[in-house]
Parts: C-alpha cells; structure tokens; sequence
C-alpha cells in the first residue's frame, strides 16, 4: 500500500460522504393536499427493510481492528470513542435539529457505551434502529409539510424563521416541531414568492420537493446507513480517516482517475442543499469562473431551454447524475450564491460539460507590472494549482515526466528571461498533493537540507521523525531573488510544508490568511483484499489517518497551519473552514528541531513591509472595496433568523443590492471609472484580484529593499539541533 496524500482525494471524500447524510429540506411554511397517504402507501411497497447483514458486522470488525492497530493516535476502541460516536451520529442525523425530538435523545442514550462493542463483535441491530426512528420522525415532519399546502400562506405576517437551530434545545413536542415547520414551509413559499411565483407553481414545486424527498426516504438501503455510522465511526477518530461503501469506493476511484465528463466541481450536501465544495483545477466550472466555492445549488435544468428540476432536499448521488451528462452538452444550474441567507435572489449559471484536462491543471505564470518612482517593476507569478507528478510516466521509464517542480522550475528560467524583480508563488486554493513534489518545490528555492519532518504511526513512541530532505541537494537553487508565497485558508498540506519551509529557511515572505492546517498523512486501504468472499457488493474502503508531519523547526502544521508574514483580507472565515473548525481534528504538537541552514531572519524586512502595506492600503481603492464586501459577507453569516413578512424580505434584499452597487461605484469612482446603473452591468473579468495585487506591491518593496541594500537572498547560519 502506498503512501498518500493528494488534494482531490480530500475535497471527493469529503463530498461523497456527505451523501450520507440525508438532507434535511429546504427552508419552508405552506400546505399540501390529500396525495400524501399516497406516496406513503405507494412507497412502502418499495421500501426496504432495514438491518445489518453479515457483511456489515464483518467490515466493522475489521475497521475496528485498522483503528486499534495503525491509527496514529494509537486510538483505543472504548466507551470513551463509543460516546463521541453517538454524539456525531445523532448529528449527522439531525445537525439543525428539525426533525427529533428530546425524547428520541433520551432514547437513544441506552446505545451510548455500547457502540464499540457493537462495532467489534455484537449485532449491529440498534445502529439501524436508530436510523429508523430518524426515518420516521422525517417523514412525518414531510407529511406536515404537504398538509401546510392546502392553503398559500400569509406574507405579512410579523413572524421570523430560524433557519440555523444548530445550538438549539431538543424540541420537546410534536406540537412544537408543528410550529418550527410551519415556519419552515411559509419561508419556502416566501422564497419563491420573491422570485414572483404564483401560488399555483409555488404550490406544485413544494409538493414535488416534499413528495420526492420522501421517495428518497424510502429509498435508503443498507449500505447507506451502514456507510453513514461507520463514516461517523471513522470522524469520530478524526476528520480525515472515513468509510466508503462499495458504490462510492468506485465513485472515488473515477474522480481519481478524471476521467469522468461533468462540470469540474466538488459537491457535498449541507442541511436542504448540495453545497460546491471545490472547483476542480482544469474543468468546465474553473474556465467559466462563475461557480464559487460554497454556492448552493436549488435546481438543475438540461440544455440551453430545458425545464428546471427543483433538487433540494435530494440525495447527493442522484444531484450528481443530473449534473453529469455527454461531452459538450449544456447543463445550468439554478443557484444561491455563497454568504446569502435562505430566500436570497437566485442566480443562474450555463455551463458546457466537459472533461477534466490534466494540463490545464499545470502551473502557470504571469506578469504583473508595478509603477513606481518613475520606473516599472515586473513581478512574475507562478499559480501553482496542485502538487502533481505523472507516476504512471515515471514507472514506465518516461525520463519526460510530468511534474509541478519541473514545470516551475522552466517557468522560472521563462520569467528570468523577461527580466523580473520579484516572484510569487500563488497557492491559494491548493490542497495539496505529492509529497515528493513539495520536498522538490521547495529545493528550487532552498539550497540543500531538511524540507519537512514525517513520523508515522509506527514511529510515535520508538523512532525520531522521519527527515525528508531536498530530493535534488547537488542542483542549484533555481531562483535567488526577492520572494513571496502567497497563502489562503484552503491552501493545504504539501502547500504549507512548502509554505513553511520558506518561511522556516527565512528564503522568502508568506502573504495571505492563515493556512487551513491538514498537517496529516493518510493511507487508502481497499477492504476486498481481507475478505475471501463470493458476494458481489464488495466491502468498500477505509481511509486512515497513519501520519503527521513536522516543519524543520519541529513544529507541527496540524490544526495551526502556516501563519502569514503579512496578513490580507479574505472573505473565507477561518471559524467555519480549516482544521481548527472540525471536530476531532488532531491536535497541534511539536517534535525535536532537526539540523537545517536558515537565511538571516527577516524580522525587520517584514516589518518594514507590513507599514509600507497597511500605509498604502488606507488609499487603495480596490482594498478597501475588498474590506466592506468581506464585512458584508460576515454580517449574512452571522445571521440566524429571516423575516417571514415579505415587504420586510423585499426591502432587506433591496438594502441589499443597494449597498452592492453603492461599493462597486464608490470603487469605480475612485478609480475615475464610469459608475454604474446595475449589478448587472459589472464585468467579472475586469475584477480586480486584491490580494495578488498586493502581494506584487509587497514583492516591489522587497524588491526595492534588496535593491538598496545590495543584500544576498539567503545567508547561511546553522541552528543547533533541540535539546
């Protein structure tokens, strides 16, 4: 088994096993009409029963054993891990807390110390029991739902919806939930309503969303909700080690090899929605730029003119079978953009499905040009997408490999032709990839040493860290001039070992957000391979975390991260993504310091810098656009309840995309730029990226400093090794 880590396999993992959870509806209040015992009568027919077979209760004894014996944490399958497992499973169940009641909780509680027996050797029985129960409670919140249709609801009432119940009490009645989904159902209604929807397609939409989930409902199988604890099993270890079913261990597999056609997005379900978790480097999505990370998608629709399929409250797998479909077909997507709160306008994306193109996930450079003092500075810029490196070549002897260190590593000597000032290297958005190709990224930077520290399960307690050095010690170090690595909260992994390593070699400036902080190591391992058996469904596989790794300095990037030099504005909030916001993540430790040559700190450089910047950036029109939009966004966040009285929905919308247009043209005017009349009208090309401009500004400075300093790029001093 090979030892791995690679950005894709994060982002689908994640996405496919949200699938699990069975999505909670959409926002809502309405009334429905006499089909309801229909569709539970027709469903039943199909329904299958639910309990565990034997091959469930074989896996789980054999996932319990993987934990016990290669986990990193040298994890200890008891009542204590038993407890946290009901806690997320309940969660996974019910995460906004709409559907079970206290007296469900207090059921349940029986389970909560026997649950790692149960995974080791019992009958796994109760684990589908409690799925069931869930089972029941949604379906009766859908038929309230539907009963909610009968009549179109008032839209001036003075009422508001809590659409976030994430931190609220059990409801403790049935009359209680009645109330919340009253609410719920109204706020459905109002968000079409909005879009000026009659009542007759407001009431058609919801019905078929309510009805539909409930076939859906019905539709889980076995592996589903076996997939769905053991997932909760595997988080409860850490975020990072899951479970998949047979069907999604082939999904996986076809992400991996991109050779799918689609759009290029990573999809996971949050509550009602499936949620864009990544945009693919190199797909469909990427080129057009419109899809954002964290969009919500409501409704898909085929073709240039096809009828939108309303898809909220849908299972994720069968949201991604509409989304796929033949190369160059169109498919749009009806969305909610990223930040809006439930019943925000609706935007609408077209895209052409195509497949992913490996080289279009390559690196890449460009020129910014900085005037300044009469005299024009060239930055070059490297965006590095992935750490990728073409093995299949390499094994079959291709001395032409493709890699990311080969490519930078031509892309620098194109951009030294062009006579540059100053480089950075753009990893933002990058999750990472091959470990081999961050230890080789960073040796173009850095002469010979230690680039990162790795100790796997086997090492905890007998051996010192493994050191992972330069792969190319007697190359010359491709760029010696001012640098400056720019980060953001999903750069992660191999992009901060190399974040951190120019940063612990003191060989450049990191500019940005604080990293997201994956500093593990994870091994897949295809269950098929322990199991002599006939049965055709397969076993799936288990993803474990089995390592960790270390900066130079002995500190560790888990759950931390890299923290920039100088610090930018980002609208991605670190409360909500990165290491430190997940539950169970690994925490933050230090090993020995290892022998490494440093550059001179660059202490006073930074400082130097940062003045310079924040200076500048009290003029700069673009910043300070950035500033008020990522305040903007942090107030819809922050935001828990919605007016149900439509006049006080159209007025905040209207507030809204007032003060959108209010900063676009505070900016354009700044700039003595025409103003303009709609939102509409903006050109997202013409765009400006902030956080890159100011980081080419920060380079010029460096650039300047070195200039009249006449400074080396890298002077060599030994740090002793740790005590």
């Amino acid at each position: 088994m090979r030892l791995f880590e690679h950005r894709r396999s994060r982002g689908f993992a994640i996405a496919l096993l949200a699938f699990l959870s069975l999505p909670a509806l959409s926002n809502s209040d309405g009334g429905t009409t006499n089909t309801t015992a229909a569709v539970e009568v027709d469903q039943s027919l199909l329904r299958e029963p639910l309990f565990p077979e034997q091959r469930h209760e074989n896996i789980a004894g054999l996932v319990a054993q993987f934990i016990q014996k290669s986990h990193y944490n040298e994890v200890t399958v008891d009542d204590d891990l038993s407890s946290t497992v009901l806690d997320m499973y309940v969660e996974n169940l019910d995460r906004n807390r709409m559907y079970l009641l206290a007296s469900d909780i207090e059921y349940f509680e029986q389970h909560r110390y026997e649950l790692d027996d149960m995974v080791r050797s019992k009958p796994l029985d109760p684990i589908y029991e409690m799925f069931e129960v869930y089972q029941t409670r949604v379906r009766e919140r859908l038929n309230y739902a539907l009963t909610q249709l009968d009549a179109e609801p008032d839209y001036l009432v003075d009422e508001n919806y809590r659409f976030d119940r994430t931190d609220e009490p059990w409801a403790v009645s049935t009359e209680e939930l009645d109330e919340i989904w009253r609410h719920r159902v109204v706020n459905d209604a109002l968000s079409l309503a909005l879009e000026d929807e009659p009542w007759e397609k407001i009431h058609d939409v919801l019905s078929k969303r309510y009805t539909n989930f409930l076939k859906r409902l019905d539709q889980v199988n076995r592996d589903d909700v076996f997939e769905r604890f053991m997932n909760m099993f595997a988080h409860a270890v850490d975020p990072h080690s899951s479970y998949l079913s047979p069907r999604n261990a082939d999904e996986y597999r076809i992400a991996m090899s991109l050779s799918y056609v689609g759009i290029g997005a990573t999809l996971q379900t949050d509550d009602d929605f499936v949620r864009i978790v990544n945009i693919i480097r190199g797909g469909p999505a990427d080129f057009d730029g419109t899809l954002k990370r964290d969009d919500r998608i409501t409704a898909v629709a085929q073709g240039g003119d096809g009828e939108f399929v309303d898809v909220i409250g849908w299972r994720l797998d069968d949201v991604v079978d509409l989304i796929r479909g033949p190369k160059q077909s169109v498919v749009r997507l009806q969305i909610i953009p990223a930040n809006a709160v439930p019943g925000s306008p609706k935007e609408v994306i077209e895209l052409t499905r195509g497949a992913v193109k490996l080289e279009e996930q390559a690196a890449k450079s460009d020129i910014i040009k900085v005037p300044r003092d009469g005299r024009e500075w060239v930055i070059g810029v490297i965006e590095v997408p992935g750490f990728y490196r073409d093995y299949r070549a390499l094994t079959n002897g291709d001395t032409d490999f493709t890699s990311v260190s080969r490519d930078v590593k031509r892309l620098i000597g194109e951009l030294e032709e062009q006579g540059i000032d100053g480089l950075i290297v753009d990893l933002r958005g990058n999750g990472g990839g091959h470990l081999t190709e961050a230890t080789a990224l960073s040796g173009l930077f850095i002469d010979n040493g230690p680039i990162v520290q790795l100790r796997n399960y086997v090492d905890v307690k007998r051996n010192p860290p493994q050191r992972l050095d330069d792969p190319d010690p007697v190359a010359r170090v491709a760029y010696n001039g001012p640098l400056a690595v720019l980060v953001d909260r999903f750069s992660a992994s191999a992009s901060e070992i190399f974040a951190g390593a120019i940063q612990d070699y003191a060989r450049g400036v990191i500019i940005g957000q604080q990293t997201f902080g994956k500093g593990t190591v994870q091994n897949l391992y295809s269950l098929d391979q322990y199991f002599r058996s006939e049965d055709e469904k397969g076993f799936g596989q288990l993803t474990l975390t089995i390592g960790k790794y270390y900066r130079v300095t002995g500190a560790s990037t888990q759950h931390r991260g890299v923290y920039p030099d100088i610090a930018l504005p980002s609208n991605i909030d670190t409360e909500t993504f990165g290491e430190s916001a997940r539950e169970n993540a690994l925490p933050w430790d230090t090993v020995d310091t290892t022998r490494f040559t440093a550059g001179t700190p660059l202490d006073t450089t930074i400082a130097s810098l940062t003045a310079n910047h924040v200076e500048r950036a009290k003029d700069d029109p673009n910043f300070q656009y950035q500033v008020d939009r990522i305040e903007a966004s942090r107030e819809m966040r922050n935001q828990k309840t919605i007016s149900l009285n439509i006049e006080r929905r159209r007025k905040d919308r209207e507030n809204q995309l007032a003060k959108a247009l209010d900063r676009e043209n505070a900016r354009r005017m700044a700039l003595q730029l025409e103003p303009l009349e709609s939102l509409d009208d903006i050109d997202a090309d013409e765009m400006p990226d902030v956080q890159l401009d100011q980081a080419a500004k920060i380079v010029t400075d460096l650039a300047t400093l070195r200039e009249v300093d006449a400074t080396p790029a890298q002077t060599a001093h030994v740090l002793p090794l740790k005590e």
